[in-house]
């Protein structure tokens, strides 16, 4: 590590460069656990010199009064340079994460997208005006709050970073961001991106630090006006608890345990397709993996032979191979903890139909891989049914009716996605209406749309992003009234 220099992080500015006894984040490759990059680590002081420069940038700068059309042009900008940088930052993105080459393409695209999005939220957006009930006219504005702190996860890094950073901006905030401590790199290649398309400084600040410091100091923090957070329940519970003693507002996208609903008259080969993407894609590290699979016994036993014959036949390679279908897993403490699930499995009582251990291929022997995997013989209340793995582990129940499946697919303190297959769409509807969860997809599963809202249910979370809400979540409103009286006001 000596011989490699630790990327600085911009304050403002000016660039917090690595100093003699700092600490430093290492990003491992976790395909072959070489180093990724170093990265000067922010220390809790940095915070109060970040969200002091950021609190001057939003008072003095002209961002958050200049018309919508040109703060929409430089929101543009940022989304035409990431779409020019686009394979170096996949690759950056591919070293730092694990994911397949084509998936990182698509975060690098999907981030474009939100700065594009956003722009044309920005520009087309209009005030509301509502009705009259004395002589006055009245309107709602929407208006920033100051300084908002954006902590994002690991699993899609530069994609997360501008699902808050875009709608952020757009409705006149300055952005500390704090990436996730193993994918420190994409949040500051960002930063740059948008310094270059003329970004005012001060109004995008990147943080590479632990959550137990650096994350806990920004929510803290009295100069951050609200915290927008994706990650895991627990810390979001943490957050929200002291949000709430500051009386700030939050935006939590937090973790699932999505299921994912087969009916008998459901096209077979596209459900067993759909879901092995659902739960295997991202090597199941996805917030919304359809990682409980309740299929109707009438058909369980002959769908679980192709799911599983199909699942056997998964390519789990280097991110970089074209054939690969599976990359690795983030960490080996995250591989560990994968395999610790299957495990517990196995100790209820469950069978592991595929997979259930790290692959045998010498190539995948220095990086931290786990074969997709498939557990039947366990009812809704066993852990791995109840608690969020986060890894390519799919356990999978049979059900009887439309009552019962509904009854076991809420039976789950998340409710964050769900999917179904049937060619039925009145029962679709009555399904649909009845699961407790914040997306649901019907013969199809995954599907994101940067103008359709996304957040959760219950323990998955609380406010949306994406769409017109992504831009709400992101602003107060503040409500103005003019006297239209002709004669002076009296009691």
């Amino acid at each position: 590590m000596d011989a490699i220099t630790p990327k600085p992080f911009r304050l403002g500015d000016s660039w917090r460069r690595h100093q003699d006894g700092d600490a430093v984040i290492t990003s491992i490759n976790p395909a072959d656990g070489s180093i990724a990059g170093v990265v000067t680590r922010a220390l809790p002081q940095d915070v109060d010199t970040a969200v002091a420069i950021a609190q001057h940038a939003f008072q003095q700068q002209p961002w958050r009064k200049l018309r919508p059309d040109q703060r929409a042009a430089t929101l543009y900008e940022i989304g035409r340079r990431l779409l020019a940088e686009r394979e170096a930052l996949a690759r950056l993105q591919m070293q730092d994460s694990g994911k397949p080459w084509k998936e990182c393409l698509n975060m690098v695209d999907s981030a474009a997208g939100h700065f594009r999005y956003y722009a044309a939220v920005c520009e087309t957006w209009q005030n509301e005006m509502t009705s009259p009930r004395g002589e006055y006219f009245s309107m709602a504005l929407a208006e920033p709050f100051g300084v908002v702190a954006a902590i994002t996860p690991w699993n899609s890094p530069i994609m997360n970073e501008a699902q808050k950073a875009a709608p952020a901006l757009a409705a006149g905030n300055a952005v500390l961001i704090k990436p996730s401590e193993e994918t420190p790199q994409l949040a500051l290649e960002l930063a740059r991106i948008c310094a270059e398309a003329g970004l005012p400084e001060g109004l995008l600040i990147v943080l590479p630090g632990h959550g137990e410091d650096v994350g806990a100091a920004l929510v803290k923090h009295p100069g951050v006006r609200m915290v927008s957070f994706t990650g895991g329940t627990e810390t979001g519970r943490a957050i929200g608890g002291i949000a709430g003693q500051r009386l700030i507002p939050v935006g939590l996208e937090l973790g699932g345990k999505s299921p994912h609903i087969v009916f008998d008259d459901a096209d077979l080969d596209r459900a067993v397709a759909g879901v092995i993407s659902g739960i295997f894609g991202s090597a199941g590290q996805s917030c919304v993996a359809g990682s409980r699979l309740f299929v109707q016994k009438s058909i369980y036993k002959r769908f679980m032979e192709t799911l599983v014959e199909r699942t056997r036949q998964l390519r789990v390679g280097l991110p970089d191979d074209p054939a690969t279908q599976m990359g690795p897993l983030v960490s080996r403490a995250h591989r560990d903890k994968v395999a610790g699930y299957v495990d517990i499995g196995r100790s209820e009582g469950g069978r592991v139909l595929v997979g259930g251990a790290a692959p045998s291929q010498p190539d995948l022997a220095r990086g931290w891989f786990y074969l997709p995997t498939v557990i039947d013989g366990l009812g809704n209340q066993a852990r791995v049914c109840q608690e969020e793995i986060f890894g390519p582990v799919l356990v999978a129940l049979p059900f009887d009716d439309e009552d019962d499946v509904i009854s076991q697919a809420n039976d789950t303190a998340f409710g964050l996605a769900a999917g179904m297959w049937t060619g039925d769409y009145a029962r679709a509807w009555r399904v649909a209406r009845e699961i407790e969860a914040g997306s649901i997809w019907i013969n199809t599963y995954k599907q994101s749309h940067i103008a359709t809202p996304f957040g959760g249910f219950k323990a998955s979370g609380i406010g949306r992003e994406k769409g017109l809400h992504g831009l709400r979540l992101y602003s107060q409103v503040k409500s103005l009234y003019w006297g239209m009286h002709d004669k002076p006001m009296g009691l």
